[in-house]
């Protein structure tokens, strides 16, 4: 996996990235040394199995989010010429990049944070402070996915601290803190749920978020006209899922398993 320039350092810059960082570590402590040292007691078998549970769902969250955060999202190579024009991929010429004074593949454009193109680019995330891109999307939606399963088991662990066992406030703030955290987790279990279904539609659809915008327009002049239209990209969905999270099943949660990918600049297209 390639690392952009400035790596981690660049990430850590950011105060985002920082919050980001700063939530993973809060959530942690009250899930581990909070509700479930006071429901069911680290001392005992149950608190134990569900302390190193939620430990391993945490350290995987951290580190695919450091994956996402430090690699290169894909930069177009220095070699890169456009093709003679080719009557099967109609549509999908290279387009020239003003800004970089360069031709960029297709499924390819400018970041105006990063100032660069991005190959296959699907969004700037500021709590990477990187490029959602080919070479870490993978990395990305696995960092969704472990922090989805992550919040909602700080969730359930929560509300079980809540109504299974009393609660002594000695001091007013503890009680207030108790609910803010519990609303934290809610709103996180909400949000990043949500993000992580629109992921997976995309995923499954072989599509990027910049790709949808595009494409509901496309939808609707084609059904304006009587037609039926279907991303160029899509392959069906297991042979999407297959390009962006690879051909081994027992790989796909890994987020520098990145062996199966390319250089970004061609992608195969439907016959559809």
């Amino acid at each position: 996996m390639a690392r952009r320039r400035g790596g981690a350092a660049a990430a850590a810059a950011s105060p985002a990235v920082v919050g980001a960082v700063s939530v993973m570590a809060l959530v942690y402590y009250s899930t581990v040394f909070v509700f479930l040292d006071h429901s069911l007691g680290l001392g005992t078998a149950a608190g134990a199995a569900h302390a190193a549970a939620f430990s391993l769902v945490v350290a995987a969250c951290f580190f695919s989010f450091l994956c996402a955060a430090a690699a290169d999202p894909g930069s177009v190579p220095a070699s890169f010429a456009p093709d003679a024009e080719d009557p099967q991929r109609q549509g999908l010429k290279s387009r020239y990049c003003d800004k970089c004074c360069m031709y960029k593949p297709s499924r390819t454009h400018h970041c105006k944070v990063c100032k660069r193109c991005v190959l296959k680019m699907d969004h700037h995330c500021v709590w990477i402070n990187n490029c959602v891109g080919y070479a870490n999307y993978k990395s990305f939606i696995i960092c969704v996915l472990n922090a989805t399963i992550g919040s909602l088991y700080s969730l359930v662990v929560f509300l079980f601290d809540l109504f299974q066992t009393e609660h002594e406030y000695d001091v007013p703030y503890v009680k207030v803190i108790h609910v803010l955290v519990g609303v934290l987790l809610f709103f996180l279990s909400l949000t990043i749920g949500s993000l992580l279904c629109w992921h997976i539609y995309l995923l499954c659809h072989n599509m990027t978020t910049i790709e949808y915008r595009e494409a509901t327009r496309a939808k609707w002049l084609a059904q304006k006209s009587g037609q039926k239209y279907r991303h160029c990209f899509d392959l069906g969905t297991r042979k999407n899922i297959q390009m962006i999270m690879g051909p081994n099943i027992l790989c796909w949660l890994c987020p520098t398993a990145t062996g199966h990918l390319k250089d970004g600049t061609e992608f195969q297209i439907t016959n559809n």
